[in-house]
């Protein structure tokens, strides 16, 4: 173990050895990162763990400087362990680098399907003991984070002391179909708000969109496409996003001495935006958390946005505005982005998968006597608000905050008042 500081805090870097599959506990082993984080003037008292699991799928935990956003606020009282999960951050990172090493694309997918939120759990609960002495544990879930809590629940609510969501409450039975479907009218709505907010937008998304169907450039061996341009709709899911795609947009075009071009800077900053090489495991296993029985996800992003036709890169023409996307992956990501290229058998085969394992259980969530609490973001792009409401009525004792004060990112931007609202919550304490 390491273990260093920073103001306030002493931070300890550990590392498990788990097995890739809990049901082979002898074969093959990877290994698991966890940062623990505790308060300075608290680092030898004996302090309940509070385990966070970041959203995605396919991100480590937030690199934390100081007591910044909520961790300030958890260290009070709580000694913290902010997890990797499996193929993130330094968990057995699973990217076009690594995964050649497991073989060809089917031992490539037959390995990544030990990365869903029911081997996360596992390894949850191979770490706890190790770290609490049997003692359970707090889970604090973000996005797919709250995914894992709830599967969590279903799998091994010994584990735990009380769980905390924020904007991942998932549908307990919804196909992937049925999650896009319900995922493009409100990614519109957050479009049609965005130019309600900057009409002057509609023009220059039509105008940047046109040059790319004309023009197709590269940048930094990315193809910059329309589709890949109507992704950048995946800022519009947080607090700032829509400011940050108004930005970005403003700063698209330059004169060069063979006539207006798209200047460098919005490039770099479009596949900056668009790359997954930080995070390839959300493309590679992005429909494959709503995978459950014998029916494949087969592309349901894709497949669904055949249904709304105001979504084709083209459907604008000379005067429509441009209909922005995200929270999707495509079949094309995996050939425009040189982070994914390779992996491209390897996610047909993941999207062809029919043994899916069934990952909540409704009859022990319905019998559930964990506290459990969760922030419903009103409205929220990634997570629908209806899904989550009727997970969360679903959930014996569960307490929600359904709130428009925050997107999806709430648990960033309202940091300590966020968790402060979930444990009162939890606590059965009155609003404060």
């Amino acid at each position: 173990m390491n273990s260093y500081r920073h103001p306030g805090l002493v931070l300890t870097d550990r590392r498990f050895t788990v097995p890739l599959d809990h049901d082979d506990p002898g074969g093959e082993k990877i290994e698991i990162f966890g940062r623990e984080v505790v308060a300075s003037a608290k680092s030898d008292e004996d302090l309940p763990w509070l385990v966070y699991l970041e959203g995605g799928p396919g991100f480590g935990a937030r690199r934390f400087i100081g007591t910044e956003a909520w961790l300030g606020r958890a260290v009070r009282e709580f000694r913290v362990l902010l997890l990797d999960q499996r193929g993130t951050g330094l968990s057995t990172p699973a990217n076009r680098q690594t995964l050649p090493l497991r073989g060809g694309p089917r031992e490539q997918a037959d390995y990544l399907a030990h990365f869903r939120s029911d081997s996360i759990v596992r390894d949850c609960e191979f770490i706890r003991p190790r770290l609490t002495g049997g003692a359970p544990w707090t889970v604090l879930g973000q996005s797919f984070g709250g995914f894992c809590a709830v599967r969590y629940l279903s799998a091994a609510p010994e584990g735990l002391k009380a769980v905390l969501i924020t904007g991942g409450l998932p549908s307990l039975d919804a196909h992937a179909d049925d999650v896009y479907r319900a995922a493009y009218p409100r990614i519109e709505r957050k479009v049609a708000a965005h130019y309600a907010r900057y009409p002057q937008d509609i023009s220059r998304a039509r105008a940047i969109a046109a040059h790319l169907a004309e023009h197709r450039p590269e940048s930094g061996g990315h193809r910059l496409t329309p589709e890949g341009f109507q992704s950048l709709g995946i800022l519009l899911g947080g607090g700032n996003g829509s400011h940050q795609l108004h930005h970005l947009l403003e700063n698209a075009f330059v004169g060069g001495p063979h006539g207006t071009e798209l200047s460098d800077t919005f490039q770099e900053a479009m596949r900056t935006v668009t790359s997954f090489a930080g995070h390839p495991l959300y493309a590679l296993m992005h429909e494959a958390i709503y995978g459950h029985g014998q029916r494949p996800t087969g592309w349901a992003a894709e497949r669904v946005r055949a249904e709304f036709p105001q979504f084709d890169a083209a459907a604008s023409g000379d005067d429509g505005p441009v209909i922005f996307t995200g929270e999707s992956i495509h079949p094309w990501h995996f050939e425009v982005d040189p982070a994914l290229r390779p992996l491209r058998e390897t996610a047909e085969l993941l999207a062809a998968r029919t043994d899916w394992p069934v990952l909540y259980d409704t009859e022990r969530l319905a019998a559930n006597e964990v506290p459990v609490a969760a922030a419903v973001y009103h409205d929220d792009m990634y997570v629908d608000t209806e899904h989550s409401l009727r997970t969360a009525a679903a959930i014996r004792g569960l307490r929600t905050w359904v709130t428009s004060e925050f997107e999806h990112d709430g648990l960033r931007a309202g940091g300590p008042r966020v968790l402060d609202r979930l444990l009162a919550l939890v606590r059965g304490e009155s609003d404060r």
